[in-house]
């Protein structure tokens, strides 16, 4: 019988308490050296498992080998500073201690193609494989080198993510998704140039392309920012109409366990809408014990 509606998880999952430690973003890694690595190929395996238990049709790698969706990538490329930090204003809600960018930016080999590799061999069905987005890649920077053009530096990061994601689908990744919750904070700044950097990301991709829209981590800067946003969240109508008119080929939102209206998901007409859950990592913790592994970190991000 044919599956009328395929299904995904957003992106990652929770990490076994063995690999990084549980509730805690930007979580240490529990182990080092050839052990660690090891380690984050058998949770993937884990994830993967479980994926195909529950019925997910489009299986993820659940990110878990990494330990942030965004610095992750970033720490594989030349030009950024992780030594000298600087604080700065990320989704312009809450301040951090963020890595710096101090020479041009430039990807010397692959980053994620090698763990592309590995969920391929690990299930038949459709993979999809996560890439943080231009946009929300600037927000969690300094720049010290592109005159403070988040713009500039947007479209260098355009390049690099262009040629991760087209080796990504020489890997066999049938899905190429970009991760942008910058996207429901910038309004200005995604009609103006943040589309257009994340076309050219997913430009002449093989694969079909996705962008991920959410509300954030359940951080207590995201929870008081949630909290002033009324009973209806509406900032999908910012941007739905402007992916309407992209190249992207998939819409991934956020609408289970938040306040955006349902009727909303039909703004991206022409595109297939994805829902998708954002967990606190408490709630992912208390769903997680009662699977099979234990928790680290939030569902979605």
């Amino acid at each position: 019988m044919t599956q009328p509606i395929a299904t995904a998880i957003a992106g990652s999952l929770p990490k076994p308490a063995w690999l990084a430690q549980p509730e805690k973003l930007w979580a240490p890694w529990q182990l080092s050296g050839e052990t660690l690595e090891q380690a984050k190929i058998d949770a993937m395996r884990l994830a993967v498992d479980d994926q195909l238990r529950a019925g997910i049709t489009v299986v993820g790698d659940g990110e878990q080998t990494r330990q942030h969706f965004v610095t992750t990538f970033i720490e594989h490329l030349d030009g950024v500073d992780f030594v000298n930090r600087k604080t700065m204003r990320i989704r312009d809600r809450y301040d951090a201690e963020v890595p710096m960018v101090v020479g041009a930016v430039s990807r010397k080999r692959p980053v994620f193609v090698e763990d592309a590799r590995r969920l391929r061999l690990l299930t038949s069905r459709p993979i999809k494989f996560t890439l943080p987005g231009p946009m929300t890649m600037i927000d969690t920077l300094y720049d010290a080198h592109y005159g403070g053009s988040r713009e500039k530096l947007a479209w260098a990061f355009a390049e690099i993510l262009n040629q991760e994601a087209k080796e990504l689908a020489e890997a066999g990744v049938d899905i190429v998704q970009f991760d942008e919750p910058a996207f429901n904070v910038f309004f200005d700044e995604v009609r103006d140039w943040g589309v257009k950097t994340l076309e050219r990301a997913a430009a002449d991709l093989p694969c079909k392309t996705a962008v991920h829209i959410c509300y954030g981590y359940g951080i207590e800067a995201n929870i008081k920012w949630k909290q002033g946003l009324g009973a209806e969240w509406r900032q999908y109508e910012q941007t739905f109409p402007l992916l309407a008119g992209s190249r992207i080929d998939q819409v991934s939102l956020e609408c289970q366990n938040s306040h955006v209206p349902m009727e909303l998901i039909g703004l991206p007409t022409g595109r297939r809408s994805w829902s998708a859950r954002s967990t606190s990592p408490a709630t992912a913790s208390r769903r997680r014990k009662k699977s099979r592994l234990p928790c680290a970190g939030p569902c979605s991000g």
